[in-house]
């Protein structure tokens, strides 16, 4: 049989050949008979033909494992260029001839490139993708505060550069989205400021009931961005507005009416000062009332005690003062020389005054408008009393030099008497 010799440091140089020969001798010296001799070589050349028949198996299953390995390390080759969305990677042999394991140590390297290439990628679209699901979960309000999403599965079919770059651009979005919602977000948390900070009110209890993140402590990037967050705060902020125009309404009718009163009482300045910050809104517009503190309750119920108490002391104070407008009235008439029953008026006024209907303004209105017309009627005589003014001093003047002719004549007379008398003494 020709089969290949093995070479042994023990039993030196071995051949099939050379053992058969051994085996003959054995056979010839123990006297085995043909018959045997035969069965035992068949039996020899059997178990010989089994060892090379699993040898055969083996190798042709290993053959098979390793054009499994080509087939799928071209398959994945394939695959990591189609996902990657290149059409070739450098330094990849055009080699499809050789031996099997040729060929795998030529795509090895390649594959290898690609797969670590695979990971970076598969890494940038998970970084990606996480970025853009946490953008639309504080968007949607579906991720809570401080809440971190776990890192997304990859989708490794497509890797390439297009698709990556379409999920920068859908992040991109988001991004600006985001930066946008935070700019309203902290332009109405600034409007809340303001608007408490003029009210009076608590600011971080009415931002935080609204959301936690709200609050100055918590970072920027970390407020919340959802529409829900957006539309409570803009529904704050409108509440708030609309309080700020109805104290400033209220405030702005107490302030008139303090002004009223003092300017019905004479009020001295030391006596509407402390009231100043009330009253300097008669002049303003709501948007220019910023000063913290302007509408807030307590300045508001500050201004309420006072008109009341200015209502109570109107009341007690309105004698004097009618009786002091009468007087004016008085005044006028007289410079006009215009009779008028001044007892008749003054039992007029206790008369009205004591009446359960008494309205102070519309007393003082009244006689205001009778110092009017009574200035008027004196307006009218002006000239005429200018006149007669003018004749009762000629009148004056005239009496007055007839007064002086008669004085200076009983002096001339009484002189001349003296000198004849004088004369004659002599």
């Amino acid at each position: 049989m020709g089969v290949a010799g093995h070479n042994d440091p023990l039993l030196g140089e071995t051949t099939c050949g050379s053992l058969l020969q051994q085996l003959q001798l054995i056979w010839d010296e123990v006297g085995e008979s043909d018959e045997d001799r035969d069965k035992m070589l068949l039996q020899l050349e059997q178990e010989c033909l089994d060892v090379y028949r699993r040898k055969v198996d083996q190798a042709s299953s290993s053959r098979a494992r390793l054009l499994q390995q080509l087939a799928n390390s071209k398959s994945e080759l394939t695959r990591l260029l189609s996902a990657l969305g290149e059409l070739f990677v450098s330094g990849i042999p055009d080699k499809t001839t050789g031996t099997i394991k040729e060929q795998l140590a030529a795509i090895s390297p390649s594959l290898e490139l690609l797969c670590k290439k695979r990971d970076s990628r598969v890494k940038e679209f998970a970084d990606v993708q996480l970025q853009i699901q946490t953008l639309r979960g504080e968007i949607t309000g579906n991720l809570q505060f401080g809440e971190h999403l776990e890192t997304p599965h990859v989708n490794e079919d497509d890797l390439s550069v297009k698709k990556l770059n379409e999920f920068l651009f859908e992040l991109q979005a988001l991004q600006k989205e985001k930066s946008n919602r935070l700019n309203k977000i902290l332009e109405s948390v600034s409007s809340v400021h303001d608007l408490c900070s003029v009210l009076g009110t608590d600011f971080v209890g009415t931002v935080t009931e609204v959301h936690p993140s709200l609050d100055d402590s918590v970072g920027v990037q970390a407020k919340s961005i959802s529409d829900e967050t957006l539309s409570k705060l803009s529904k704050i902020v409108i509440g708030l507005q609309e309080e700020k125009s109805k104290r400033f309404t209220k405030i702005q009718a107490l302030a008139s009416q303090l002004s009223d009163l003092w300017n019905l009482m004479d009020a001295p300045v030391e006596e509407c000062q402390p009231f100043h910050h009330i009253t300097c809104n008669m002049s303003l517009t709501l948007d220019e009332v910023t000063v913290p503190g302007a509408l807030a309750l307590d300045v508001i119920e500050q201004a309420e005690l006072e008109v009341e108490r200015l209502d109570q002391l109107k009341a007690s104070r309105m004698k004097d003062i009618a009786f002091k407008k009468q007087t004016e009235l008085e005044d006028i008439y007289a410079r006009a020389h215009i009779a008028i029953d001044s007892n008749a008026a003054r039992d007029r006024i206790m008369s009205i005054i004591e009446s359960s209907s008494f309205e102070p303004s519309e007393l003082l209105a009244d006689m205001e408008n009778q110092i009017l017309k009574a200035n008027e009627e004196a307006l009218s005589r002006k000239d005429i009393l200018e006149r007669v003014d003018r004749w009762m001093l000629a009148c004056e003047e005239e009496s007055w030099l007839e007064d002086y002719s008669r004085v200076f004549k009983i002096d001339s007379a009484m002189m001349i008497t003296g000198t004849v008398q004088l004369g004659v003494h002599i």
